[in-house]
């Protein structure tokens, strides 16, 4: 199979994903808690990396640094959704409750305290632990980890084991042309 039509299955997903967090969220009235926030900065880095490997179409050690960039992408999505999975399965009580929005957050932190604020949201709060959503027994942050391991497997392996293929001469405007 073609590198580029993986890489473009991959982006095709992470699209399918933000497009389904963004209808969950105006549609069907869910508000994101920050670690979700944080899941769909990294599916949309997931899907960064995927067009750029598209659109670039590499070969040789391109395509092993594509893998390599891809696989980073989805291992820290993956952890995020990890940590969300991790928090919401955690005993009622022992996280704090819900803090400020990440909005505010954001907006009041300054730079320099910008591991602070990772941290902080890393460390998850009474609104990640919420479960207001399920499909087929498995909860949105559960199928974002779920996507993730997916993509990142595709993505490397795709780009590890794919083949470049480059359209025909004739296709590109090179090729010989017939006259009648």
């Amino acid at each position: 199979m073609s590198r580029r039509l993986i890489n473009l299955a991959g982006l095709t997903a992470c699209f399918s994903l933000l497009g389904y967090a963004l209808f969950a969220q105006y549609s069907l009235g869910l508000e994101p808690c920050p670690l979700c926030w944080f899941q769909r900065i990294g599916v949309a880095l997931l899907g960064l990396v995927f067009l750029l490997a598209t659109l670039h179409n590499p070969k040789g050690w391109g395509a092993r640094v594509y893998a390599l960039f891809i696989g980073l992408a989805a291992a820290l999505t993956a952890g995020i959704a990890a940590r969300h999975v991790y928090v919401e399965h955690m005993p009622a009580g022992s996280l704090p409750s819900c803090g400020a929005p990440l909005e505010y957050l954001v907006r009041h932190t300054p730079f320099s305290q910008l591991s602070k604020l990772i941290a902080k949201v890393l460390a998850g709060s009474g609104e990640c632990s919420r479960i207001d959503w399920t499909f087929l027994n498995l909860t949105m942050p559960e199928w974002v980890l779920i996507c993730a391991v997916a993509l990142g497997a595709l993505g490397v392996l795709g780009n590890l084991r794919g083949v470049s293929v480059k359209p025909p001469l004739k296709a590109r405007g090179m090729g010989p042309t017939r006259t009648a």
